[in-house]
């Protein structure tokens, strides 16, 4: 029975798991947005969500524990110094999951798109500075 078992297995041991989690929070936050299935998604948000959390207190503490997920030192400074002020009047869901009317091509599965609250759209809104 799996009474009171919270998570995802995603067809992966615990190990690879977390290793598939890691990758993602960090291409999440260095990137504001990335393609992945929707089990994956609504997984990785229940393990980056509290990170940015504790990185809005902003000490050492709080640092070292991010550090332990995130292992780029470049991306942990990122949300520190930039993703976290954004979030900071913010008191949840940091993260927004879009479903894509796309399938992968291979399996079939339905993709969506995680993103960040408040920085997908301002990235979009720059690049279209950018242009103009």
């Amino acid at each position: 029975m799996r009474h009171r078992k919270a998570g995802r297995k995603l067809n992966r041991h615990s190990s690879h798991r977390l290793a598939l989690l890691r990758n993602q929070a960090t291409q999440l936050l260095r990137h504001g947005r990335i393609e992945t299935t929707i089990p994956k998604a609504k997984e990785l948000r229940r393990f980056v969500e509290p990170l940015i959390h504790v990185a809005k207190r902003g000490d050492l503490a709080a640092r070292r524990r991010v550090l332990e997920d995130i292992h780029d030192k470049e991306v942990v400074r990122k949300l520190f110094d930039e993703i976290a002020p954004l979030m900071s009047e913010r008191p949840g869901g940091y993260t927004r999951i879009l479903k894509l009317a796309k399938r992968r091509k291979g399996d079939g599965t339905q993709l969506a798109i995680i993103e960040l609250v408040g920085l997908g759209r301002a990235e979009e809104a720059e690049e279209e500075k950018a242009e103009a």
